[in-house]
């Protein structure tokens, strides 16, 4: 079990009387790669900023490593932000850019030599000690960006949205960059992003946020095969989100036909929420599945085919390398352990606070 370096406790902040984070708890551990994930203006990046120290909490505590620093200033915190403007220093070279925090903490010559050649090698930019900023891709930058923050050897880096800039294939090369640096270094990272394809692809652990409440923390796996409530399965990927009926346990009534599953302890013809994710429908023959339909769209998204079936009054979103043209009647299958089952919340507020930790 890997050791607790952080713990975030009872954080609540507001600006202007607006509550952006409320009685927030959190607790991150050693060599981690931690992903805040959520929506713009759910607090993810000013949970960031306190972990930072470029803000103070209304109330609560910040404990690293058994030590309270919440009104330490960030440049006495074992910790470095990438932020995703880089904030490269545009008339220094990409050696004096790495060099600038060794220089201020009067380190030698010697030692900040070598820290530069260690940190481009790191980031796979070896030879460019001499280049300019503003001759470098973005990706690259990004990358100047990363080595200025590791050569300080934080225990912590935090990354604020560090690749929102770039295009879709650098920032997938950078994802796999992150992974590595993180595995090389063995240092935690602590990642905000609303982008979950990058959180499922990196992180060990994933907090899902809304309205300043944690929704639900957990593994990618766990997050994606077992949301906690609508929110997490709606942002969360592609879902299927049903107003059904717990009939008794393993048995769920959606759309007027029973299915089985291996949920228990819902109650009997307890009101519910189900998410089945699109590539979990099966589609079937006519007169052989649970549920009949029709398919009324298809989009062919090159791994898969994305399609529509309309069946007892709802859209069903479907995943499948099998295509059925519009117009097909056609039945819709589901495996109970494909089937996941979730308690309505009674208000919006219960909704917004749900968290399972």
């Amino acid at each position: 079990m890997k050791k607790e370096l952080i713990t975030l406790q009872n954080i609540s902040k507001s600006y202007d009387g607006q509550l952006v984070l409320d009685d927030l708890n959190l607790f991150i551990r050693e060599n981690e790669f931690l992903t805040l994930l959520g929506p713009s203006g759910c607090g993810k990046t000013t949970t960031l900023r306190i972990l930072g120290g470029f803000e103070t909490p209304d109330s609560g505590k910040v404990i690293f490593d058994g030590s309270d620093i919440t009104t330490l200033p960030p440049n006495k915190r074992q910790l470095n932000t990438v932020f995703q403007k880089y904030a490269l220093f545009v008339h220094m070279t990409i050696a004096e850019n790495i060099a600038f925090g060794l220089k201020i903490k009067k380190k030698s010559a010697s030692y900040i030599k070598d820290k530069i050649k260690y940190a481009l090698k790191l980031v796979n930019l070896e030879g460019y000690e001499n280049r300019m900023p503003d001759s470098l891709s973005g990706g690259q930058q990004q990358r100047i960006a990363i080595a200025r923050a590791i050569v300080n050897e934080p225990k912590v880096l935090l990354l604020d949205e560090p690749l929102g800039a770039l295009d879709l294939k650098l920032r997938q090369d950078m994802q796999y960059e992150l992974i590595r640096l993180k595995n090389e270094l063995g240092i935690t990272f602590i990642y905000v992003t609303h982008d979950q394809e990058e959180a499922l692809t990196m992180s060990d652990t994933i907090v899902v946020m809304n309205q300043g409440y944690i929704q639900q923390i957990g593994t990618p796996e766990k997050i994606y095969n077992e949301p906690e409530n609508a929110f997490v399965a709606d942002f969360i990927g592609d879902s299927n989100i049903i107003a059904s009926t717990m009939v008794r346990d393993e048995l769920v009534e959606i759309l007027g036909a029973r299915f089985a599953c291996v949920d228990k302890g819902f109650g009997e013809n307890a009101p519910v929420d189900v998410v089945i994710r699109p590539e979990d429908v099966e589609l079937v023959a006519e007169n052989t599945g649970t549920i009949e339909g029709v398919v009324s769209h298809i989009i062919f998204k090159g791994v898969h085919y994305e399609m529509e079936v309309m069946a007892n009054g709802f859209e069903w979103l479907v995943h499948s390398t099998k295509m059925f043209p519009v117009g097909t009647k056609v039945g819709i299958k589901v495996d109970p352990y494909n089937i996941q089952i979730m308690n309505k919340p009674v208000s919006e507020d219960e909704e917004a606070s749900t968290v399972n930790e």
